[in-house]
């Protein structure tokens, strides 16, 4: 207990620290930083925005379940990310954007900025807040055993973490800006990638008698078939094909246009800055197996007789326990707080922005001050978590919840990722376009993938004469090249009357770095490599 409240302050106390002279009385200032976050900050804070207990159970449940192509959630990111510095990034620079629905509004018109604002904001309520809540607390009880040392039920233990959890991240986010995220997110971001690290290595050290490499060998001979990253086994729980169709557009969408993530890059003093922290984030993507795929198949090696395909919530926290030492359970549980924190805190903090810029100041008060707009983002900022500690536990834990997530997610991606792209590679694509886009696409979407799963993967099971479902990553894919294509047709038979025009307006200098292209590329090279290395 003392090491986890000594770490926990002390993140808290470098925060502090850190922004106490940081005036929050202007957008800019509370929502961006100041625009003055350098490289590693923005590293950090992009990884620990990302990275939580759903990723670290999550994802290595889902290994337990299947095998190692659950990776491409996070390996293939890295690649999306060296998009995002190479080309997304200088654009929004150069522009001055705060958020994405401002560019929305820019290129296209006020109403498609209010639409996308509200999609953004109801995804988060929806999808990440109360979910990342849920894992973090279900996450903590089960690697800690909460409930069985204090004789709580489990409902109750998780309903107060959630609630603790929730409310220590509203603090950040409410009173500290973006800055005081994106500091505590670099400083639980260190802790957390030294405890995740650990947990593998810890296990391959037992596992071969104090050598890793022999615990390697020996889990990889063993469950070999678990090794395949292209997961093409019958049926598969995440086919190597999606990679070529709807992963690419749920990692562009997520890493170059999702509001919560590309704001901490929107908050660099400047590209080079930016470039730099966006490149050293995807370079530590490239260290996401060794956390969150290969810790997954380790419990599959030591506890494929003791846990069911059910219980594969159970299969890291088993691990952890089996593996972590006791004097390091007090620093385990403080990073493993700190990362829903991160998560928590950052997505309130983007809810606060896009409310703030995008309804409140649009709609509402267009002469607002800098100081009603910060307020307006702090009283969304309580309202989101509110709502969100509410909903977390009455969520339902069945299944895969990472793919639930995804799936949630992917209702949006598509339709906003073809409206944005379009947005800046045609001139000639008119709002109402966009807008019919941005509403009719994630109904489409929700009607196939939800509303009417059962008919609709039957007659793609006919069509393509096979007896396995169609991934939603395909009909994501699918989604997003109809939108693009309606877009297209519409822009053809009537075009928009307004030229838009970026225009640079010197907020931030935007000279690139110069080894940008270099280290992409060969962020790219390895990760191709990955996967020529691990495919079967």
């Amino acid at each position: 207990m003392s090491t986890f409240l000594f770490f926990t302050a002390l993140v808290a106390l470098i925060s502090y620290l850190a922004t106490r002279r940081h005036r929050m009385d202007s957008s800019d200032a509370y929502f961006l930083g100041g625009r003055s976050l350098t490289a590693w900050i923005i590293a950090g804070s992009l990884m620990l925005t990302n990275l939580s207990t759903e990723h670290l159970i999550g994802l290595n449940g889902d290994a337990f379940n299947h095998t190692f192509a659950v990776t491409a959630w996070e390996t293939t990111a890295a690649i999306a990310m060296v998009v995002m510095a190479l080309f997304f990034l200088p654009r929004y620079l150069k522009s001055g954007f705060a958020t994405i629905p401002q560019f929305l509004a820019e290129r296209y018109d006020g109403q498609t900025r209010t639409i996308a604002t509200l999609i953004f904001l109801f995804s988060y309520v929806v999808a990440i807040l109360p979910v990342v809540l849920l894992f973090g607390a279900t996450g903590i009880d089960s690697l800690f055993d909460i409930s069985e040392q204090t004789g709580l039920s489990p409902d109750l233990v998780k309903w107060m973490l959630v609630w603790g959890i929730g409310a220590l991240g509203s603090i950040y986010a409410v009173f500290g800006g973006l800055r005081a995220v994106a500091i505590s997110d670099t400083v639980n971001g260190i802790g957390f990638l030294i405890a995740a690290l650990l947990i593998p290595a810890l296990a391959l050290w037992m596992i071969g008698d104090g050598n890793p490499m022999a615990g390697l060998e020996t889990v990889y001979t063993a469950e070999k078939p678990k090794f395949d990253v292209t997961g093409d086994e019958p049926g598969s729980f995440l086919p190597f094909s999606v990679l070529f169709t709807g992963m690419i557009v749920n990692q562009i969408f997520f890493w170059c246009t999702n509001q919560s993530i590309v704001q901490r890059a929107l908050g660099a003093k400047n590209l080079k800055e930016g470039q730099k922290g966006v490149l050293i984030a995807a370079g530590f993507k490239l260290l996401g197996p060794a956390v969150v795929v290969l810790p997954g198949i380790i419990a599959f090696y030591l506890f494929k007789d003791d846990l069911s395909k059910d219980q594969y919530l159970q299969a890291y926290p088993m691990l952890v326990k089996a593996v972590l030492p006791d004097w390091l359970v007090g620093f385990f549980a403080a990073v493993m707080v700190g990362a829903v924190l991160s998560t928590f805190n950052s997505v309130l903090n983007s809810s606060a922005t896009l409310f703030s810029e995008g309804i409140y100041k649009s709609i509402f008060n267009k002469e607002a001050s800098g100081e009603r707009i910060v307020l307006s983002g702090r009283v969304c900022s309580v309202v989101l978590a509110l709502a969100a500690m509410i909903a977390a536990p009455l969520i339902d834990t069945s299944g895969s919840l990472h793919n639930y997530l995804q799936k949630i997610n992917a209702t949006f991606f598509g339709p906003m990722l073809a409206v944005i792209l379009l947005g800046f590679f045609t001139r000639r694509v008119p709002a109402l376009a966009a807008k019919v886009v941005l509403i009719g696409g994630p109904v489409l979407f929700f009607l196939l993938v939800f509303a009417f799963e059962g008919p609709v993967q039957a007659f793609l099971r006919d069509l393509f004469r096979t007896p396995y479902d169609i991934h939603f990553l395909h009909l994501l894919a699918l989604i997003f090249s109809v939108s693009v294509i309606f877009m297209l047709v519409v822009g053809l038979v009537s075009p928009a009357q307004k030229i838009y025009k970026a225009e640079y307006t010197h907020d931030v200098d935007i000279t690139p770095w110069r080894h940008a292209k270099v280290v992409g590329s060969v962020i790219i090279v390895l990760t191709i490599g990955f996967y020529a290395l691990m495919a079967q």
